[in-house]
């Protein structure tokens, strides 16, 4: 009776077990047939929920769901309150690309260039980060800072001390930071920041379990402004490894920028609509949004991206401009795993005679990464693509350039997980001078470099192609 009552439950147990599983895979099934525009993607979502009993449902609910889409939805006042201000859209008319490649611009982020912008570029740390903080210390208003990384090292230190200090004169201070680039369980920065009054918030952080997969979704922006009126931007975090006088031997190369002139409040919309959507608050006071004059000669745009309402804003353009360029795309960035759209647009560039250089690490900050973007590149072989890798330190800058006339600066990477699953926040630049300077930036990196011989890269013993390989799987959230 006993044993026989045993298997009784147990057949009642696996009946149970494989309902669920039915049911689960039947619910992924559905939400991937409505939602999922990549075909491919999706029979992998589905063939995953039906072949790995729960577990593939739960990795679809944990990695496969897109829970921000209804995000641009929730600030309906910043959108009729505080929007940038255009300015004349002039481009020379013999750049036909060029113009074409600006009115896509427009219609994919809803933004019509900006005229009147200057903006300086900093090499590195030792020269960007004084001059934020003589920003910060200067500040008469107000002063928005977010940062996927912020330590709590000395150059943590001087920029607490800095906000604090603009606290005490009765400037309005707020600061946005990620709650898994700070460190997610303790992270003491955030905690001395609200200790010394400043007010800060984390992105997307929780400790519910079911909406613990937030945490893919970065905010990956690095963006300061102050008063209103001068922005900074880039792809530096606030750490002591972007400083060669504070770092040992883990220094960071990196580059960021200054903005001046009406394309400022572009970073502060950026900036404004994470804030809401974090903590309720909208910015709308005068001081969040001067009156700018113009400065300068720079046509901008900002484009922003992130798994919600602007998700592929960066990929697109990135792609437009692969597709009308005419003599020369550059390509400078940490880590270089495009999807297919993209090594699609890098192929025909290459093919109609485009010289595409790409400029990446030779050591990554993470191995595996070096790993798999050697085999990402395997994939150029039969193109005529230029690829060159910088000695050390790690190179972290990220630009991109057309025909001399076009150059895309900011915080996004040519990686799936920057352009499909983190935060960003890139500008647009039309201006043949500015461009100029970041050619030659280029050119001084490329002087260092080693070209790769795409070739080379099929020599290596078939372990470590295997190895290389199988990193590359992991795309998608590298």
């Amino acid at each position: 009776m006993f044993f026989g009552s045993l298997t009784l439950s147990s057949s009642l147990a696996e009946w149970l077990i494989a309902l669920l599983h039915v049911l689960l895979a039947g619910i992924v099934t559905v939400n991937v047939l409505l939602k999922k525009s990549d075909v491919r993607g999706a029979l992998g979502w589905i063939g995953a929920a039906w072949m790995s009993p729960i577990l593939g449902s739960l990795l679809y609910y944990i990695f496969g769901i897109n829970r921000v889409t209804r995000r641009s939805l929730r600030l309906p006042r910043l959108d009729g309150q505080q929007r940038s201000e255009p300015g004349p859209a002039f481009l020379p008319e013999e750049e036909q690309n060029i113009q074409l490649l600006s009115s896509i611009g427009e219609k994919v982020t809803s933004c019509p260039l900006v005229a009147g912008n200057a903006i300086k570029i900093f090499e590195g740390g030792d020269a960007a980060y004084p001059v934020m903080l003589d920003g910060i210390n200067k500040a008469q208003r107000c002063v928005a800072l977010t940062s996927y990384i912020f330590r709590n090292d000395a150059a943590g230190e001087a920029f607490l001390q800095a906000l604090a200090s603009a606290v005490g004169r009765g400037v309005e201070v707020r600061v946005l930071l990620d709650s898994v680039g700070i460190g997610y369980v303790f992270p003491l920065i955030f905690y001395r920041l609200r200790k010394a009054g400043v007010i800060a918030a984390r992105f997307l952080h929780v400790w519910l379990p079911w909406r613990m997969p937030f945490l893919n979704m970065r905010n990956h922006r690095k963006l300061l402004v102050i008063d209103g009126a001068t922005a900074f931007l880039g792809g530096m975090n606030i750490g002591a490894e972007n400083s060669r006088r504070l770092a040992s031997d883990k220094y960071i190369d990196d580059i960021h920028f200054q903005i001046q002139g009406p394309a400022a409040r572009l970073a502060m919309d950026a900036f404004a609509r994470d804030w809401t959507f974090t903590t309720g608050e909208v910015l709308d006071g005068e001081c969040w949004w001067p009156h700018i004059n113009s400065i300068g000669t720079t046509l901008a745009r900002g484009v922003r991206s992130g798994p919600d309402a602007d998700i592929y804003k960066i990929e697109t353009i990135l792609g437009t401009a692969l597709t009308l360029a005419q003599r020369r795309v550059r390509i400078v960035t940490p880590y270089f795993l495009p999807d297919q759209r993209l090594q699609f647009a890098i192929s025909q560039a290459c093919l109609r005679g485009i010289e595409v250089e790409i400029v990446i690490p030779q050591h990554c900050d993470y191995t595996f990464l070096d790993w798999a973007m050697r085999a990402h590149l395997r994939f150029f072989k039969p193109l005529s693509v230029n690829v060159y890798e910088t000695p050390a330190p790690f190179d972290h800058a990220k630009l991109v350039t057309m025909d001399g006339a076009w150059s895309l600066i900011g915080s996004s990477n040519w990686d799936t997980r920057s352009l499909r699953l983190n935060f960003e926040f890139d500008l647009e630049c039309y201006d043949a001078n500015f461009t100029a300077k970041l050619d030659e930036i280029i050119d001084g990196k490329i002087k260092r470099a080693r070209k790769i011989g795409i070739e080379e890269l099929d020599t290596a013993a078939v372990p470590t192609k295997l190895r290389d390989a199988a990193a590359r799987l992991l795309t998608p959230y590298l």
